[in-house]
């Protein structure tokens, strides 16, 4: 089936996707999340399959985000049924107003109509982007990466045959069959089939929708994460945060890139930092963390030289890169010049300085002495999300389902005219 045609189904089955009540689709997605696991044997045949084809093509850490295991299968049903638990965003009286006549103005939570999905090499976006669609009442068109398409088109299936089995339109959930560029310009171009486009995937993806998009599109960043140990930090609580914002998941936007020390506790910080990312990991048997130093932490641990671009750079692996600096107002402009304005924190035992960082840094999540890992729609009580936006209007940070509906004016009169 052509992109265009699965364009126009999807548009069709709008018409009766917003109209289903609430109950209705909380039964349909406990269906789609039982054939999930149901079909877990066929999902991870196709998984080994994209495994095989992309082992030797991409870095073990990637490999791992397209990794399916029976664990991850039912952490993606679990996912759907928290969705489902969750309050259905569409038909909320937003706000309401009684003229002194008597005609009543209600703004009135909708459904956005076709949502278009372009993602890449993560299979479980697939029934966390379906979920999150249904529910808010929107139909969704997911485009996978080729990398991970029998992956997605295996759990598309499943979910699929969910909907059938509710006695629900299968083209509630649909999935691009063409993996090549040129789907992926059909659906940012799609006027009149796609109300919102929603990239999820890295820089040169979110780039090219962004650029070349008619249709509207939501910007889910890249994440150029930091964490700045203050002066004033718990020096043994900033290591604990630091191992796990960079290694308990070094491929995902919302694992640590950047670590910035104030040179006042820089001696006494980096080497236990060092120890931690380095020496313990090895001892251990675990991939080592490469630090990329600025020349005056260079001076206190060694490691790799930082280059020019490093401080630029989302890593998505076990890299981090360190620099030394004289102030937390220094901190605060090195993450003004280098953040992507998704994840950054600060890791302080004085208050002052916490919330002169939560008041300077511009970025959709900012911490103050915990990971940056937090930020993720099942972590912030969403279900899941369709991705993190760095962009400012309509929707920012994790993108749950209120971020999915729009609304409307709904006006109520008894013969009123103007």
């Amino acid at each position: 089936m052509t992109t265009l045609d699965i364009l126009k189904r999807a548009k069709n089955a709008t018409a009766t996707l917003g109209g289903l009540s609430t109950e209705r689709k909380n039964e349909a997605i406990e269906a789609m999340a039982s054939e999930l696991q149901a079909s877990a044997e066929e999902i991870l045949r196709a998984n080994f399959v994209d495994m095989e084809d992309a082992r030797g093509h991409i870095s073990e850490v990637m490999l791992d985000r397209l990794r399916l295991t029976r664990e991850r299968i039912e952490a993606m049903a679990a996912g759907m049924r928290d969705v489902a638990a969750l309050p259905d965003p569409t038909g909320r009286i937003m706000e309401s107003v009684t003229r002194a006549d008597g005609l009543k103005i209600e703004k009135l939570s909708v459904p956005l109509g076709v949502i278009a999905i372009i993602y890449e090499s993560r299979p479980n976006v697939t029934s966390d982007a379906a979920v999150l669609a249904f529910k808010s009442g929107n139909v969704c068109v997911l485009r996978s990466g080729k990398e991970a398409w029998h992956s997605a088109n295996a759990v598309t299936k499943a979910l699929r045959r969910g909907l059938s089995k509710a006695g629900l339109d299968e083209d509630y959930v649909n999935l691009v069959e063409d993996t090549s560029r040129n789907s992926a310009n059909e659906l940012m171009t799609a006027t009149g089939y796609v109300d919102l486009l929603i990239p999820r995937g890295g820089a040169g993806l979110i780039r090219a929708c962004v650029e070349n998009a008619t249709v509207p599109c939501l910007e889910t960043g890249t994440g150029i994460c930091h964490v700045y140990v203050d002066e004033y930090a718990d020096l043994d609580k900033a290591v604990k945060i630091i191992v796990n914002a960079k290694t308990s998941r070094p491929s995902v936007c919302n694992a640590e890139e950047v670590c910035l020390v104030h040179s006042a506790v820089a001696g006494d910080f980096l080497p236990k930092l060092k120890k931690a990312l380095v020496d313990e990991r090895l001892t251990a048997g675990l991939t080592p963390v490469e630090l990329r130093l600025d020349t005056k932490a260079a001076e206190i641990i060694p490691g790799t030289p930082a280059g020019e671009r490093d401080f630029d750079t989302e890593f998505l692996d076990y890299i981090l890169a360190v620099r030394v600096v004289d102030s937390i107002d220094t901190a605060i402009a090195h993450i003004a010049a280098h953040s992507t304005h998704h994840s950054d924190a600060i890791v302080t035992e004085n208050r002052e300085n916490q919330e002169k960082f939560i008041r300077s840094v511009d970025s959709a999540a900012v911490y103050v002495n915990a990971s940056t890992r937090f930020t993720d729609g099942g972590e912030f009580g969403l279900g899941c999300e369709m991705g993190i936006s760095t962009q400012k209007l309509h929707a920012r940070g994790p993108v749950g389902l209120r971020e999915l509906t729009t609304y409307k004016y709904v006006v109520r009169g008894d013969g009123h005219i103007r």
